[in-house]
């Protein structure tokens, strides 16, 4: 198995600077949802600052288990622009940015909360905004803020859009790097776990030529207590092999575990073709709910 990172992110505690980099919006979304859940179920104040509006980004949360209604409705959970917070007027300084965290910190003790989780979508240094090339300051400023406090800051870079050389950087500047533990990755294929909800995540095309890799990837996820969900919802070809495999898998779960697959309508098909929709044990949906 290669793991691309140091920490996972069900690993993340107080105090942690950490640098999660990402391949597709997906894989961004799940880790983000692990890292919102951790933090609310510790009691933890969460902020979550990305480009896309709260209406789009709390549902995103909820269709991954994160219980954000509660959590929003008392303060517990907050969703925010870039923009009026590390950023103003889509121009960067690292001491406006570290100014906004530390006021973050003050009110979440002024609340009363045990400490504060804060995940940046970093893609907002992508776009030609005025003084990104001070990110690496922010980052080491901000390490050093965070000593002996309680709060952790993720910053989440795309690895496929940012250069190497930026990346290098700036996780130089974290603690740690965190990203989705991964069983294989090419260009036709990729089979990482899921954190939320638990399980698998496959993307690209399949055959029997990975049987092995998908059978540690699903022999992991029985390991951990409770359904597995396997998402095949990026998957564009799964040969009957893999199929085979995966209802076998959900044959194998003790009661009362069950294997939710989500996957495209063609893949579906295949599924109930081969005696997917008979196993008790597994429930198999399209990737619009179907």
């Amino acid at each position: 198995m290669t793991v691309g990172a140091d920490t996972q992110i069900t690993d993340l505690t107080v105090n942690d600077h950490a640098c999660l980099t990402f391949g597709d919006a997906e894989e961004l979304l799940d880790l983000t949802a692990a890292f919102v859940r951790d933090g609310l179920s510790a009691g933890l104040k969460v902020l979550w600052l990305n480009d896309t509006p709260a209406r789009q980004a709390l549902p995103e949360l909820g269709q991954r288990g994160v219980d954000t209604r509660a959590a929003v409705a008392s303060g517990q959970l907050v969703t925010a622009s870039c923009e009026g917070s590390v950023l103003s007027g889509q121009a960067f300084t690292p001491d406006a940015a570290l100014g906004w965290l530390q006021g973050q910190i003050a009110a979440c003790q002024r609340a009363g909360f045990g400490g504060l989780r804060v995940a940046v979508d970093m893609s907002w240094a992508l776009r030609p905004v005025s003084g990104v090339e001070r990110l690496p300051e922010f980052e080491e400023q901000a390490a050093a803020a965070l000593t002996g406090t309680s709060v952790s800051l993720l910053c989440q870079y795309d690895r496929e859009r940012f250069d190497p050389v930026t990346l290098a950087q700036v996780a130089a500047c974290h603690d740690h790097s965190v990203a989705a533990a991964t069983y294989h990755a090419d260009a036709v294929l990729r089979v990482c776990r899921q954190y939320t909800p638990p399980g698998v995540r496959l993307a690209g095309e399949i055959d029997f030529r990975a049987e092995e890799t998908l059978a540690a990837a699903l022999t992991e996820a029985i390991r951990i207590d409770g359904d597995i969900t396997v998402n095949m919802t990026a998957l564009t070809f799964i040969d009957a092999a893999c199929i085979r495999m995966l209802i076998n898998a959900a044959r194998g779960l003790p009661p009362p575990r069950r294997m939710l697959v989500r996957c495209p309508p063609a893949v579906a098909r295949m599924c109930s073709l081969m005696g997917g929709d008979e196993a008790l044990d597994m429930t198999v949906v399209t990737a619009d709910g179907g």
